[in-house]
């Protein structure tokens, strides 16, 4: 395993071409352990998330408000999965620590460039599915496809244009302390945390960060709040529980995205004393388990998605067999 010499925190400096990543504890001596279920969480991410945007994508009675959302979700998911994994593969592969600055810089920018549009797509949902329930009648009227291009306009324009500064932001912002990163793939918090302080590009990187990522999740449970005093009053319970499980899928995914994100920030803002395997262990879990996760919860929960991806299947199936 290499190892490098600790760099010295300097008083006030420009960014250092290198940065060094922190892998698992106590696999760092046997880098090709975690190398199979890396590649393997990858394979499955990408093979779930791809067969999510095929149906999609193919289906035209699929074309609709829910599953436009469902698409940009399964994009997030894949893109998200792919810009972590050049450092965790260097690091599974050959135990690669050392990092160039810019290769850092540019897989923080993609990392939290769709994080955040995880995140807006998670609200978008949250909110057809408010829309839907709370006011059936005028649904159709209220998402049509225009509104539905302009909200993936929005989301396009929060994802890239509030994130594009930040990479030259922290590129050019002092730092008074040695390059050392507590993850294993570069993060914005752990770069912002290295500049020295009142640097005042570090104001707005953590109002970017905060408008996704603090406001989302208020935003998502006040739209299920108004959907849970809906169904108290929805009429039998047959038609609440069909109404309810529309949105179990959704909100399981709203709950494995963002409980281990804020317990992480919690972790950090309140300095937890917890083993370092373990938070490296939670955030693996809020970046790797989604992508995931979330085609098998919409796969399982949604009867349309389930029924067209065995069509399809079968069809394919009869296809070989001719």
């Amino acid at each position: 395993m290499s190892t490098f010499p600790m760099q010295a925190a300097p008083d006030n400096t420009s960014m250092a071409p290198t940065f060094l990543l922190v892998g698992m504890p106590g696999l760092s001596a046997v880098p090709s352990w975690w190398t199979i279920p890396l590649i393997t969480i990858y394979l499955l991410s990408a093979l779930g998330n791809g067969t999510i945007l095929w149906v999609i994508a193919l289906d035209p009675t699929l074309h609709r408000p829910m599953y436009f959302f469902l698409f940009l979700l399964s994009v997030s998911d894949v893109g998200l999965a792919t810009a972590l994994m050049p450092t965790l593969l260097g690091l599974a592969f050959a135990g690669v620590r050392a990092v160039p600055a810019s290769a850092c810089l540019l897989q923080m920018f993609f990392v939290h460039v769709f994080s955040v549009m995880e995140s807006s797509v998670l609200l978008a949902m949250a909110l057809d599915r408010a829309l839907a329930i709370c006011r059936p009648l005028h649904y159709p009227t209220l998402l049509t496809n225009d509104v539905l291009g302009k909200i993936g306009v929005a989301i396009a324009f929060r994802c890239l244009g509030l994130h594009l500064p930040l990479p030259f932001l922290l590129a050019h912002m002092p730092y008074c302390h040695p390059q050392i990163l507590t993850h294993s793939y570069c993060l914005h918090p752990d770069i912002a945390h290295l500049a020295c302080p009142g640097a005042w590009s570090a104001v707005y990187s953590l109002l970017v960060v905060l408008s996704a990522m603090g406001l989302d999740p208020l935003l998502i449970f006040f739209s299920y709040g108004l959907i849970g005093r809906v169904l108290q009053g929805f009429g039998p319970r047959e038609d609440r529980w069909k109404a309810a499980q529309t949105c179990a899928a959704h909100l399981s995914a709203v709950l494995l995205f963002y409980v281990p994100m804020i317990l992480l920030a919690l972790i950090d803002r309140l300095r937890v004393p917890v083993p370092q395997p373990a938070h490296t262990l939670l955030s693996y879990v809020h970046f790797l388990l989604p992508p995931l996760i979330n085609p098998i919860l919409y796969s399982v929960k949604m009867k349309e998605i389930r029924e067209r991806i065995l069509k399809r299947l079968q069809s394919k199936k009869v296809g070989w067999a001719q």
